[in-house]
């Protein structure tokens, strides 16, 4: 069996301070894929940025204080790989992969835009290149006899039964109609190729959600968005035997904005 879970952070220094610490030490997950740490290495408390048992990659932004995406493996990599080519993204801390045995995981946190500005013409761009080397990163390792991973917060909903109130969000960015049509290009089998397991998991489910503002009571009346997607090649999503968010039992034991997103994968 190979655990992995996927979590964006929204800050590891300050998650590691709310309980982020004490769920490693539990967790059974043999890979962990972080987003938004938001600090350089040496920043972050050893429980937290280089805890015992785990091999440990970290790619902060260049920008202090943003992005930054980790991994975590319990066995050491054959390789690892930051970013992805891009002259624009590779020092942003957007991108990190690593090889396993049969299988390279990576850790991603798509840019989040916003309509009308320069960042979301940023995502855009972002998208662009990250489709083309997905769809070789996918080439390249079925030549090689191995699956590919792709775990994240990918800032977009793919349908409706990916956010609760999607009536009120079809003009915000992360739901906009060609941000849709993008993820379903890279789920598409005969163009991006990959399968998004937790739906795949659960076709006819409102959600489960994986992110839910601090706003009002978002959380508690599980007002949420479906954006951290664990995107596999389909050798791989076909070894799904099981995939679940890992839902804070209330409000005051959450240690971010979002909650961690895990699939067992029978290989």
């Amino acid at each position: 069996m190979l655990t992995v879970t996927s979590v964006n952070v929204n800050g590891l220094r300050a998650a590691a301070k709310k309980g982020f610490v004490e769920w490693l030490a539990e967790t059974s997950a043999d890979v962990l894929c972080l987003q938004e740490v938001r600090a350089e290495p040496g920043q972050l408390p050893q429980a937290a940025g280089a805890p015992e048992g785990w091999h440990v990659v970290h790619a902060p932004s260049a920008a202090k204080g943003r992005a930054g995406v980790s991994l975590y493996t319990r066995r050491e990599p054959d390789a690892v790989r930051v970013g992805f080519g891009s002259e624009e993204f590779d020092t942003t801390g957007r991108y990190v992969e690593a090889d396993l045995p049969g299988v390279t995981v990576a850790s991603l946190y798509l840019p989040s835009g916003e309509v009308g500005t320069e960042r979301q013409d940023e995502k855009y761009r972002f998208m662009d290149e990250f489709l083309v080397y997905l769809k070789a990163l996918r080439e390249r390792a079925a030549a090689d006899g191995r699956e590919v991973l792709v775990c994240g917060d990918w800032n977009i909903a793919h349908a409706e039964a990916d956010l609760r109130n999607w009536r009120a969000n079809r003009k915000s960015s992360g739901f906009l109609p060609e941000e849709r049509e993008w993820l379903t290009r890279v789920l598409s089998p005969g163009d991006g190729g990959y399968v998004d397991v937790v739906r795949a998991l659960h076709p006819d489910t409102e959600g489960p959600y994986s992110w839910w503002s601090y706003r009002g009571r978002a959380f508690d009346n599980d007002s949420g968005w479906r954006i951290d997607v664990q995107a596999a090649t389909k050798g791989l999503a076909d070894r799904a035997v099981k995939g679940f968010v890992e839902r804070a039992a209330t409000h005051e034991e959450r240690w971010s904005d979002h909650a961690p997103v895990t699939v067992v994968y029978d290989l």
